[in-house]
Parts: C-alpha cells; structure tokens; sequence
C-alpha cells in the first residue's frame, strides 16, 4: 500500500505540474527511481491500479502512466482500496461481521469506530493534498499533537 501510494503522489505531482491540463506520461522507471520502489514490485502495483480505474497506461516510447481523474479527486483510501481491498479489516473480516461473546463484544464497537476514524482521514487526503504538501487542517491538527509521535 504504501508504495501505491508513493507512486500515485508521483503521479499527481505531474498532473499538477502539467501547464496543458494533461499530464504526460510517467514511465515505471521514473516512479521506481523517484521514490526508490524495486521496479518489479511497482509495476505490479501499476497494473493493479489500472484495473482499478486510477491509472491508465500507454507503450511505446512516449509511454508511461497517468492518473484518470484529477488528482484532488483521487482519495488515499481510493488507493488503499485498490491495493488492499476495504479498510480496517480483523483477522480477513469485516468489523461488522465479527461474532464476539461475553466480555469481548464491545471489540466489534471498537474495530468499527476505528474504522471511522480510519476512513475520515483516508477519505478527506486526496493525492494532490500529498503532492501539493497542503494536507487538510484536520490531519494538520492531528499530526499537531506531539502524543501523535509517540
């Protein structure tokens, strides 16, 4: 996930460095460099994100990816989702599919707000929030608090 989502920033970034509205587009190997990704790994993670619908790919030797949408449209749990399917997932399980008895049943609450809290923060940064440096004053608040470090 974590290398998607670098690649995918990298993608952004070149969107909105574009003066035309459209990206060219970026080659593997320049991703790869760029954010030092083993090169086989990240074109796995490529063809995963253009049978996801986030990027589109073109051969050939102007060849190279691009994001689909505008980058402020693409959300890091868009990303996430692609890559690793829906968030917050216990043991393969869907939080609210979880049977838990006796003392342990408020786990299912707990697995559920966190995925809220999950999906709050994944939702609102979008991958030109990453590349642009600008993150939501939500996240900038919580990043704020120095218990977050920790």
């Amino acid at each position: 996930m974590d290398y998607a989502l670098r690649a995918a920033s990298e993608l952004a970034a070149a969107q909105l460095a574009a003066t035309s509205g459209s990206a060219a587009p970026v080659t593997a190997e320049k991703l790869a460099t760029a954010q030092q990704i083993p090169a086989k790994f990240l074109e796995s993670i490529l063809v995963q994100l253009r049978r996801g619908g986030v990027v589109t790919a073109q051969r050939g030797p102007e060849g190279g990816y691009w994001l689909t949408r505008p980058a402020a449209d693409i959300s890091l749990a868009d990303i996430i989702r692609v890559i690793d399917g829906p968030l917050a997932h216990v043991r393969g399980t869907r939080p609210e599919d979880l049977g838990y008895h006796g003392t342990a049943t408020r786990l299912q609450d707990v697995w559920i707000a966190l995925r809220a809290s999950e999906r709050e923060i994944l939702e609102l940064v979008s991958l030109a929030d990453v590349a642009t440096g600008d993150l939501p004053k939500r996240v900038r608040d919580l990043i704020s608090d120095p218990k977050a470090w920790a």
